[in-house]
């Protein structure tokens, strides 16, 4: 299949001209003359790489790249630039462009810079897809009774043909849940399609799903195919499925129902052959209440049902789940072995990760970057745990505690905290606080604090 790329620049001729020299070498090209336009075109379109002019009338070359890299961080962009405009070009390549070409650009500059940005774009795309399946059992990692009856019921979910419905709080590891059933599968040698509904535009949601037809609407330039026709014979797994707009959700039952899509703006129906997996962290029974998800398409989705357990109800996992991530962490970011020291390991058991296996994951990473020795401590676990693990954060009622009590755990969790911003200088901690050095050594001998700190330490 041919490269698609995007050329954006104001001036015509130059369109056309690189839009022919690209031609002519068999790339699938489209052209915008202005920022807003190319970020139109590229809300339809999945390019595979960008030549993007610093200078556009109607925005700053910057401002189009980052917001091109707010929704597609891979896509290589080759920024190009007039005598004039050399700084900003230069300043777009220390933001993440692929290379810059000095105008006039020969063809031959063109299409050698083009082709390693392909090239690139490509390997990063590998790696990305490496990472993910090395990585990819790391929320069914553990050996909790949660967690293994979470991978029995996959390994019988995944011999069906039954869409499923995959329940979970943000972080569990759903879209992970997903891959495994499609993995396991008798469709595993066909594609795997997904499509978060919650991260589109819910105008462009149908022409995601069904594909269009060249001038279904304003840009659509040629025909597209959709998310359930690359899934044929494969699996489609619809992330976020409880934010689907409700016009939507009317027609994506009637293609669970009938096995057939029509293309945005076509007349031909077209058999599909796809298995469909929905993931979800709404409550869809509070959302069908509200009428806002349709109990048909609810009872359609929901034929085999999967509760991917949060973090906090299998905590035995966590020790192995962190022994991992402090192993991958160091071999992604060039670290020597690291080990988590008892102190540390315990702060990680006792708190409740919100972001649930994610959230333990980019802790897990800061940590490896951060900590400039071999083993991971208590200080430098606490410092950076949201809260520190099994003190209250103040704004918790907790039985059997007294009020005193619980402004005591606060008042710890405070004074810990900035101790540990400020590397255990009592001085400059007690500077931070408004207080006097005496003063914050009462505090800390009253509230059980250790206070054998270095006060000469920087």
């Amino acid at each position: 299949m041919a490269a698609s790329v995007l050329i954006v620049d104001d001036e015509k001729n130059i369109l056309v001209t690189l839009g022919r020299a690209l031609r002519v070498e068999g790339y699938d090209v489209d052209v915008a003359g202005s920022g807003k336009l190319a970020l139109e075109r590229c809300k339809l379109k999945t390019y595979d790489a960008i030549l993007l002019d610093v200078q556009l009338p109607d925005l700053d070359g910057l401002e189009v790249m980052r917001q091109i890299r707010a929704d597609r961080e891979d896509v290589p962009i080759l920024v190009m630039s007039g005598h004039g405009t050399i700084d900003t070009a230069v300043a777009a390549t220390r933001s993440g462009a692929h290379d810059f070409l000095e105008k006039p650009i020969g063809s031959e500059r063109l299409l050698v810079s083009l082709a390693h940005a392909l090239d690139r774009g490509r390997l990063e795309q590998e790696n990305r897809e490496l990472r993910e399946r090395a990585g990819g059992g790391d929320a069914l990692l553990g050996d909790s009774a949660p967690i293994e009856a979470l991978r029995r019921s996959i390994g019988l979910v995944a011999a069906a043909n039954a869409p499923v419905l995959i329940t979970g709080e943000r972080g569990t590891g759903k879209e992970l849940v997903a891959r495994a059933i499609h993995d396991s599968s008798p469709r595993k040698s066909a594609r795997l399609e997904k499509l978060n509904c919650a991260a589109v535009p819910k105008e462009l949601v149908e022409s995601e799903l069904f594909g269009h037809e060249a001038g279904a609407f304003t840009g659509a330039s040629r025909q597209r195919k959709g998310k359930f026709e690359r899934a044929h014979q494969g699996t489609l797994f619809l992330d976020e499925v409880g934010d689907m707009p409700l016009p939507m959700q009317a027609k994506l039952l009637r293609v669970l129902q009938e096995g057939e899509i029509e293309r945005v703006g076509g007349s031909e129906l077209m058999r599909v052959d796809v298995r469909v997996i929905a993931a979800t962290n709404k409550d869809l029974d509070q959302a069908r209440r509200a009428g806002e998800f349709r109990d048909d398409l609810y009872d359609r989705l929901n034929v085999l049902p999967l509760r991917v357990p949060p973090l906090r109800e299998r905590k035995s996992d966590i020790p192995l789940l962190s022994a991992r991530f402090v192993g991958q962490s160091g071999k992604l970011n060039d670290r020597p072995h690291k080990s988590l020291s008892e102190g540390a390991a315990e702060l990680l058991l006792a708190y409740d990760y919100p972001g649930n296996v994610r959230e333990l994951k980019n802790l897990i990473e800061r940590l490896v970057i951060l900590t400039p020795n071999d083993v991971i401590g208590e200080r430098e676990a606490r410092a950076l745990l949201p809260i520190a693990a099994g003190e209250s954060s103040g704004s918790t009622y907790v039985e059997g505690k007294t009020l005193r009590e619980m402004l005591d755990d606060l008042e710890r969790g405070l004074i810990r905290r900035a101790l540990d911003h400020h590397l255990g200088n009592v001085t400059a901690t007690a500077d931070a606080l408004g207080l006097e050095r005496s003063h914050l050594y009462k505090k800390m001998r009253a509230l059980g604090i250790d206070h054998r700190a270095d006060d000469e330490s920087p």
